[in-house]
């Protein structure tokens, strides 16, 4: 019970590492007064396209791509229909955010510490980009537009590695592909920091080397972790089904699954094509269903500690990237992902687009797993009863919690302008594909005036009067609960 106030405090002590490597970064290359200048070019260019909001409205990023996968920049709020709960509403506030495409990619080979620099002086791993000027003309003429371009890294960059969910084969292939990929992922001009979601920081810094050392010494650390051989052995997902969605089939399969592996059913526990319980079982019927709603409610209660947690620590990154100066900000989250079906869930994730959508902070995402497979391998098959041999609910359960588990890396990527790297073994090319932002994000505000504050999911849905173009936005979003009215 110790360790979440442990990780608490050790995430807090990430952000403020993030947020002083930047202060330290910026006040050593540049004076009090081209900081002051730097902060109005950056208004100038980039404030008057951001709203601002409150809770009463929520914000919907969009990104319009054409055939070519191209960024669409010249749309107008009248291409734009936004629905809810399929009805359509009035689209309060309208803006186009031009995010900066990024700077090139670092060449494939990297300069290591004491690696001779164009000027003949040795260069740190630490400094700023090489000038693409000569010496001289550096010296001579300096500009307070080239001082303030290179004190400002053109993007920041967070790689989120989500080491509560790697299992050991998923994060030996992430690290040896991650090492790989952080010099050709990070620009000469960005900054970047490797955090974990248990806490772990590398801080912000132009050292590759530094990041890739922070990615070497990555290991994994469950905090919550279902256990697989427990009876009744019930995961998020069928627990969500037994407990919110009083599914019917799936608390007889679980009943039986338990008189099978408590060994109290007939000579196998199973069911018959009735699906009621064979005979000479010890246990009553209603004690089965309280053992498995009991375990059933359990598994829903460690998985939303775990979403809590995970979603908690992106919270708190995003947050602390939308105060860095600068227009492109990029959030990485590296992991096989995680469940998030529960109410309490889908407001985390709800709480999370809300506000990376505020602080013009871009979310993608990676599958850790790569191209993975849903079938249930030996070690996770175990005993079957009768029933489940028959129906194959163990292994329908299994696909669908595989299948969803990704759904929260989609969601953020899509509801924040960003790209969802999946299904695919290709993670060198997922590395390279994720850092960069889209040009253009359209920002459509709906007003909550006329909804109510229950706490229900709203399926949000965007369309475009334009033809051949793919549409990414946001799939939905938690309207805010009204609090409890005192009792008098």
């Amino acid at each position: 019970m110790n360790e979440l106030p442990r990780r608490g405090a050790a995430i807090s002590i990430c952000c403020v590492v993030l947020c002083c490597c930047v202060a330290v970064a910026v006040r050593a290359q540049q004076a009090d007064d081209s900081v002051a200048r730097l902060n109005g070019e950056v208004a100038a260019q980039g404030g008057e396209f951001k709203i601002r909001v409150g809770v009463d409205s929520v914000l919907v990023p969009v990104v319009v791509r054409d055939a070519h996968g191209r960024a669409v920049g010249d749309l107008t709020q009248k291409d734009f229909a936004l629905f809810d709960q399929d009805k359509p509403v009035v689209i309060s506030g309208f803006s186009v955010q031009k995010r900066a495409v990024g700077a090139q990619l670092a060449p494939s080979v990297e300069r290591s510490a004491g690696a001779v620099a164009p000027n003949g002086a040795v260069s740190a791993p630490t400094t700023s980009p090489v000038p693409t000027t000569t010496p001289d003309s550096v010296k001579n003429a300096p500009t307070a537009t080239a001082a303030v371009s290179a004190a400002l890294p053109e993007r920041f960059i967070v790689f989120l590695f989500d080491d509560m969910h790697f299992d050991p084969g998923d994060l030996l292939r992430i690290k040896t592909v991650a090492t790989k990929m952080l010099g050709q992922s990070v620009g000469e001009s960005d900054m970047a920091a490797v955090v974990t979601t248990s806490g772990t920081s590398s801080g912000l810094t132009r050292d590759r080397a530094v990041l890739q050392g922070a990615v070497e010494k990555l290991t994994s650390h469950p905090l919550y972790q279902h256990d697989s051989h427990a009876c009744p052995n019930i995961g998020v997902y069928e627990a969500d089904l037994i407990v919110n969605k009083h599914n019917v089939q799936a608390l007889e399969a679980a009943e039986q699954a338990y008189s099978f592996c408590a060994h109290v059913g007939g000579t196998d526990g199973g069911a018959g094509a009735g699906g009621g319980q064979m005979p000479g079982s010890s246990v009553g019927e209603d004690m089965s269903a309280r053992m498995v709603r009991f375990a059933a409610t359990q598994t829903l209660e460690i998985g939303d500690r775990d979403v809590a947690v995970t979603l908690s620590t992106v919270k708190e990154f995003v947050q602390r990237m939308g105060k860095l100066p600068g227009q492109q900000h990029t959030l990485i989250l590296v992991s096989p992902g995680f469940v998030t079906v529960t109410p309490n869930s889908m407001r985390e994730k709800s709480e999370v687009l809300n506000l990376a959508a505020r602080a013009n902070v871009t979310i993608s995402a990676l599958d850790a797993r790569g191209l993975y497979t849903t079938n249930l391998d030996a070690s996770e098959r175990g005993g079957a009863s009768t029933r489940d041999l028959m129906t194959g609910e163990t292994q329908q359960y299994h696909s669908e919690t595989m299948n969803m588990s990704e759904n929260v890396m989609s969601e953020l990527a899509n509801g924040t302008g960003g790209t969802f790297f999946h299904n695919s073994n290709d993670l060198e090319g997922g590395f390279k594909s994720l850092a960069r932002a889209p040009e253009y994000v359209y920002l459509l505000e709906m007003s909550l005036e006329k909804v109510r504050f229950d706490g229900a999911f709203h399926r949000l849905k965007v369309k475009i009067d334009r033809d051949n173009l793919k549409v990414e936005f946001r799939h939905g979003y938690v309207a805010p609960q009204s609090p409890p009215k005192q009792k008098k």
